[in-house]
């Protein structure tokens, strides 16, 4: 436990200085790394045309979707021709119709499910051209919706930005600076970063093996930074190339979790800004508290069933002293792996350093309800703007419940706003539940499930929880290369992405256009403990109302199953 302990402990001052930078980032106040940056940033917006205008709402989805649907475009035609471009040692041939939709959707959206192996599926320039420019500009693309999102959510006025202007300094400014550093510290640990094609050795054993090489570590910082999760091997950070040491490991883990805590940090300080205080407000803090809450609860859940081992071993009269063994690598055991897993599906990153499938059922089922809950924190901005959908679906509730108007930052919640909350709140479990039904009822869909019975719809109920969540990460016994799957969760990613970012912005921008009003007696307090215990009840009571029974026929049934 004390490994669990120790990174938490490093996490909190991390997070909480990266969120103070972050907020001047949002806000355009002065930054160290401005001197550089702006000059940077001025032949960006000359060569590209962009003028440094506020946007309107409309104009500001609209530049959204539209610069990732042209990214979408290049992005498909490259890995269909992959295999005439330049830097491809390996000999790598062009990816499929199918795959290729889903491989770009995937990586457009911040997800980075994967249907392939990456050293056997693309050329060096399509790792570098596709997947880790895509690693970057979704990510920009989350973080400059959430910030347009807060802006408007804490402003008195109707004030939104300029999506180019908040893409490009998320580039510039965080996320290339940090992947940089993170880099340098993988390329320490013995992650690849070299063009060199693939090496045939002869093991110990005296068997002939491949050596997977290539910009590993380049690919590895953005993928943990950014919360995207898209491995250079197929076996993602198992593999002693992309995740070599446990300081590696840890390094990784604080990646993820660094932007995506930050995110509720910076807001917190634009709504103290508001208020013209320079600290860290109580309004943060409680949703903080929230998400930490919900983090703690499923990380303590899969250590405990992890660490108690598989029954079915132990009646072999085989002991489990190091617990569960199965699916992790000996130099990550079972702390750093059960911690791994929250994280990477808490903060929805998708990236493994262990089989998720071999997971006992209760381990398994943790980190998938992780992703249908999807407000762990979530991914790079956009897990902030989901958890306030649930925040302002809490303060409606309770003033119903106590006779007061509900009200949030001086806005009025009124039925216009709950209808899109609840419709955007209800999308996710929809897209989750109606194909994993036409997953389980279809000839094409049943022949990727590769386990009978209970597990075989913890593989399904994953994988689409996964691409629906924009996560990444599978139970990997799933044969998901095909044109149903590929097409399917291509659709859920797609939808799970941008309905709700389309959905969330509107709602703050029919706050933002109320009238202002101050704080009264009567006005429900948002920054207490109270509200953050109620926070997180209704979060969790909303998650069992839409998935136990799908969660009952899966990883339940099992649990029940092997301890019969």
């Amino acid at each position: 436990m004390w490994q669990i302990a120790i990174v938490c402990i490093i996490y909190l001052p991390l997070v909480i200085l990266t969120g103070h930078y972050l907020f001047r980032v949002t806000m355009h106040k002065k930054t160290w790394l401005d001197p550089l940056m702006d000059k940077v940033d001025h032949v960006i917006y000359k060569v590209c045309g962009i003028k440094q205008v506020d946007m309107t709402g409309k104009q500001y989805v609209l530049s959204l979707i539209i610069s990732n649907a042209f990214m979408v475009f290049i992005g498909y035609i490259l890995l269909r021709i992959q295999s005439f471009l330049l830097l491809n040692p390996n000999d790598i041939e062009n990816m499929e119709a199918s795959l290729s939709f889903n491989t770009i959707i995937s990586f457009m959206t911040n997800t980075n499910l994967q249907h392939y192996s990456g050293e056997s599926g693309l050329s060096y320039l399509s790792q570098m051209l596709v997947i880790i420019f895509m690693m970057f500009t979704s990510a920009a693309t989350g973080y400059a919706a959430c910030m347009a999102f807060c802006r408007r959510l804490v402003a008195k006025s109707d004030t939104l930005g300029n999506f180019f202007v908040d893409f490009v300094r998320v580039i510039t400014r965080v996320l290339m600076p940090i992947s940089i550093v993170v880099a340098i510290i993988l390329v320490s640990q013995g992650a690849p970063q070299t063009f060199s094609a693939n090496q045939t050795v002869q093991t110990i054993e005296g068997k002939m093996q491949d050596i997977a090489l290539g910009p590993v570590a380049s690919l590895e910082s953005i993928k943990h930074v950014g919360t995207n999760g898209g491995g250079f091997n197929g076996a993602n950070s198992t593999t002693p190339f992309e995740n070599p040491t446990v300081i590696s490991n840890i390094v990784e883990m604080l990646s993820m979790m660094l932007l995506p805590g930050a995110c509720v940090v910076a807001f917190s300080l634009m709504v103290a800004y508001r208020k013209k205080k320079t600290i860290f407000g109580k309004q943060g803090l409680a949703i903080f508290a929230a998400m930490g809450m919900l983090f703690l609860i499923g990380l303590v859940t899969v250590y405990i069933a992890e660490r108690a081992g598989n029954p079915l071993i132990s009646n072999l009269g085989i002991t489990q002293e190091l617990g569960s063994m199965e699916g992790k690598e000996m130099r990550f055991g079972v702390a750093q792996s059960a911690l791994f897993t929250t994280v990477t599906t808490a903060f929805t990153t998708g990236s493994v350093n262990n089989m998720h499938d071999t997971l006992t059922p209760i381990g398994g089922m943790v980190p998938m309800f992780n992703m249908m809950l999807n407000v762990v924190f979530g991914g790079k901005g956009v897990g902030l703007m989901n958890m306030m959908m649930y925040v302002l679906l809490t303060i409606f509730i309770a003033c119903l419940m106590i006779g007061r108007t509900p009200q949030f930052l001086g806005k009025k919640i009124e039925e216009k706003e709950m209808k899109l909350i609840a419709l955007c709140i209800l999308i996710h479990p929809a897209i989750i539940l109606l194909f994993s039904a036409l997953a389980v009822a279809t000839t094409s869909g049943v022949a990727g499930i590769t386990n009978p019975g209970a597990h075989g719809l913890s593989q399904v109920l994953y994988e689409f929880a996964s691409a629906s969540a924009n996560n990444g990460s599978g139970f990997e016994g799933l044969a998901d290369n095909s044109t149903f799957w590929n097409v399917t969760t291509g659709l859920a990613m797609f939808f799970g992405r941008y309905l709700t970012i389309i959905l969330q912005l509107a709602i703050a921008s029919l706050l933002a256009k109320k009238m202002w009003h101050s704080d009264s007696v009567g006005t429900l307090k948002t920054d207490t403990s109270m509200f953050t215990f109620l926070l997180v009840a209704i979060v969790l009571m909303i998650g069992a109302l839409t998935f136990l029974p799908a969660l009952a026929l899966g990883p339940i049934t099992e649990h029940l199953q092997i301890h019969s």
